[in-house]
């Protein structure tokens, strides 16, 4: 199944409490669950003002229709092409 980074403009959100990210996590999740097994969250990486998301789902209509549902701002999707690590060099 196809990858995918999100990135969604956030100010402050590397700001955030413990709280607040684990509200927000759960919120993600609960529309998951909703959605089904077809989309899942990988984990995300935050900056002072950004998330760049990592989702594993069927395409990019199924990545917005999870932004929507949860109220997620979503900047730019980009299907992950492949993936190279240090291991390559190996």
């Amino acid at each position: 199944m196809p990858k995918f980074i999100i990135e969604r403009e956030a100010p402050g959100v590397g700001s955030l409490s413990l709280q607040e990210l684990q509200d927000m996590s759960r919120k993600s999740c609960d529309v998951i669950r909703e959605m089904g097994p077809q989309i899942q969250w990988v984990h995300s990486y935050l900056t002072d003002d950004k998330l760049y998301c990592v989702y594993i789902a069927p395409d990019e209509a199924a990545v917005r229709q999870h932004a929507e549902k949860g109220g997620f701002p979503v900047n730019k999707i980009s299907r992950v092409k492949t993936l190279i690590d240090p291991a390559l060099v190996a």
